[in-house]
């Protein structure tokens, strides 16, 4: 891992330097995952769990519970598809809530055929509000790729019909700069104004990144990936593909006021010691260039 940062990252160390710090963590509830984040991160950390069919929204549920009662700001995925209606749906609100959670992400989910009448984050995005809006926070999906079955423009109205009900904005995954930064413009000039958590991927071994990258439909990624070999140098590198020339690449876009870029998202794929090791480690690193102005 290189010790000097690149131009872009010097020239916007501070706000990168914010970005870390601040970066929230999503894990998949597998059954070793809860030793992981308890071991490896401190309790003033935001950790997202994720819901798949797979596993079943009780296996979100049950960890988000958990790891809120250990001190963590944990963020359950209400995937809408998963829920059967409004009378799940307000039980697993009053359970949250009496977890302690205050935030919450909803996306649309994968689940087909759907456990019941949402077949849409917006149907489940729209009960919550019906609801009272129980949670402080409420986080939907960006695409800044193409979805593999949602085109560019309905993923763009979709964000636009969701932000009612919604508080901000976490991106999916790409690795293309230029990508993120016309995402961003078009978002922002069609009128969508809540704050963007950019999403990218902690240190993973390469590998199980396209896998992973595959199964969760960004394929456009993989196609980007298999183009640019000094990526695949990097991601099979000791430590893995950490995100940090990404970030430094876009730290121009999402630096400027009017991105509303307030954050980073970070697709752990559990590699939990791994990510805050490098998280550390690059924190250090940008703290002490921007303390030398």
């Amino acid at each position: 891992m290189s010790c000097s940062l690149r131009n872009s990252g010097r020239k916007f160390a501070a706000f990168l330097a914010d970005m870390v710090s601040s970066a929230r963590y999503e894990v998949l509830p597998t059954g070793s995952i809860e030793d992981k984040v308890l071991e490896h991160l401190s309790r003033d950390r935001t950790v997202t769990v994720t819901a798949s069919p797979a596993k079943g929204i009780e296996a979100t549920l049950s960890l988000t519970e958990r790891l809120a009662r250990a001190g963590y700001h944990a963020v359950p995925h209400l995937a809408a598809r998963m829920v059967s209606g409004r009378a799940e749906l307000s039980e697993i609100c009053a359970r949250m809530r009496e977890a302690g959670v205050t935030t919450v992400f909803v996306p649309g989910g994968d689940q087909d055929p759907p456990a019941g009448s949402y077949t849409a984050a917006l149907d489940l995005l729209a009960d919550l509000t019906e609801l009272g809006r129980p949670f402080a926070e409420v986080g939907i999906t960006g695409y800044p790729e193409s979805h593999p079955t949602i085109s560019d423009d309905l993923t763009i109205q979709s964000m636009w019909d969701k932000r009612q009900h919604a508080t901000h904005i976490v991106s999916n995954l790409s690795f293309d700069p230029a990508v993120i930064g016309s995402w961003v413009d078009r978002l922002r000039a069609r009128g969508v104004t809540i704050p963007m958590l950019l999403g990218i991927p902690g240190p993973i071994d390469r590998a199980k990144l396209l896998s992973m990258a595959t199964k969760i439909g960004v394929g456009d990624s993989t196609r980007f990936l298999a183009k640019h070999k000094g990526t695949f140098a990097r991601l099979a590198a000791p430590g893995g593909f950490t995100g940090e020339r990404f970030l430094e690449q876009c730290a121009p876009v999402l630096a400027r006021p009017e991105a509303l870029v307030t954050g980073l998202h970070v697709y752990t794929f559990n590699q939990v010691a791994e990510t805050e090791a490098w998280r550390r480690e690059y924190l250090d690193r940008l703290t002490a260039v921007g303390s030398r102005g």
